[in-house]
């Protein structure tokens, strides 16, 4: 008895020590590591820049106008200058300027004219507000020119739709973070555990104080750690290219460790698969690519096709990518992402059950 405790103490304050020096030795070889950290850190940023970039700048040449009633004033317009249609009401035209549909609407009640102008479709409907503008004054000079100066003219207001969108960066963000939040776990632990078979490593653990589960352990914490890092950067980059965060944005902590868990278990299974390096980058890129773009981490699902949106439903992706859009950039509360929060936590458990009961440990 005498001898057994002191035996077994020591054994205890081993593990949490070795713990400890597993994830400092595998932090820094992960620093060292010059491509996971570009692929890990500096590629998404570059893909939130040359998106927003893209997006930002995307112009329509001639604006869509929605004419409510009679607008006299339309027919001095030349034609290729607007591309005019109807709307029912003024309830409906401003409608459809919330949604984007239109890029303004005027109204003309005798020589009171009232350009309402998009905000959604922020570009265009300047422009259109512009020429508007410019047709109004037109007009007011060809009267005066040619009538009398006692002829009234016309009178110009201008206002702004209710602005209901997303800027660029504040649709993007939360997308590309979780699409590299993605290729950081399914990656990271692929290459991982192909790299563990191929040096036999968990049989030379054995010979080891630290016990296999102690070095897994381990190396999720880096993995999770490396993804807390990640969205700090990455909201910096973002806060840099004028998002604003929201009240809740420290939501995005829980949100990011539970989709990192949830691809960390996609990157074992796909590690169990593949036999070299390359085979489990090719495998991780097949699943981590077209994830992006079925969860709608790059465009809204609503211009996806029907069945993309249908595929979307079983992405873990997706449920980040809405999690923290909600969180960070609408400022919803954490109780209204729950369902994101479930399905991830379900999603992860069953593709690590799945990953543990199929891995060949023989391999290692």
């Amino acid at each position: 008895m005498s001898v057994e405790a002191p035996v077994r103490a020591e054994t205890g304050t081993r593990r949490p020590r070795a713990f400890a020096s597993l994830v400092k030795a595998l932090g820094i070889s992960w620093v060292r590591d010059r491509s996971q950290v570009f692929f890990n850190l500096i590629l998404p940023g570059m893909f939130l820049v040359l998106l927003v970039s893209v997006y930002g700048s995307n112009e329509t040449p001639v604006p869509s106008v929605l004419e409510v009633g009679d607008v006299p004033v339309l027919e001095r317009a030349e034609p290729g200058d607007f591309e005019v249609s109807g709307a029912a009401d003024l309830d409906a035209a401003l409608e459809a300027l919330e949604e984007g549909d239109a890029d303004a609407a005027i109204v003309q009640d005798g020589e009171a004219v009232t350009v309402y102008y998009s905000q959604t479709n922020a570009t265009t409907g300047v422009i259109a507000l512009e020429q508007l503008s410019a047709l109004v004054d037109d007009v007011n000079v060809a009267v005066l020119s040619e009538a009398a100066p006692d002829t009234p003219v016309l009178e110009l207001e201008t206002d702004a739709a209710e602005d209901n969108s997303l800027e660029p960066v504040q649709y993007l963000a939360p997308g590309i973070l979780a699409w590299g939040i993605a290729i950081s776990g399914v990656f990271g632990a692929a290459g991982t555990l192909v790299d563990w078979k191929r040096d036999k490593l968990i049989r030379r653990l054995h010979l080891t104080p630290a016990s296999a589960g102690t070095f897994v352990g381990a190396r999720i914490t880096v993995s999770l750690l490396v993804a807390l890092l990640q969205t700090a950067l990455f909201l910096a980059v973002a806060v840099a290219m004028g998002m604003e965060l929201s009240a809740w944005t420290w939501f995005a902590v829980p949100l990011v460790l539970l989709g990192t868990a949830a691809f960390l278990a996609i990157g074992v299974v796909i590690g169990g698969i593949a036999k070299t390096g390359p085979g489990a980058a090719g495998l991780s890129n097949m699943v981590t690519m077209p994830m992006a773009f079925i969860s709608g981490a790059f465009f809204p699902l609503t211009a996806a096709p029907q069945w993309v949106q249908w595929l979307s439903v079983i992405s873990p992706m997706r449920y980040l990518n809405d999690g923290l859009q909600a969180v960070v950039v609408q400022g919803a509360s954490p109780a209204a992402v729950l369902p994101e929060i479930a399905f991830m936590a379900v999603f992860a458990a069953v593709v690590a059950v799945f990953a543990w009961k199929t891995f060949k440990f023989d391999e290692l």
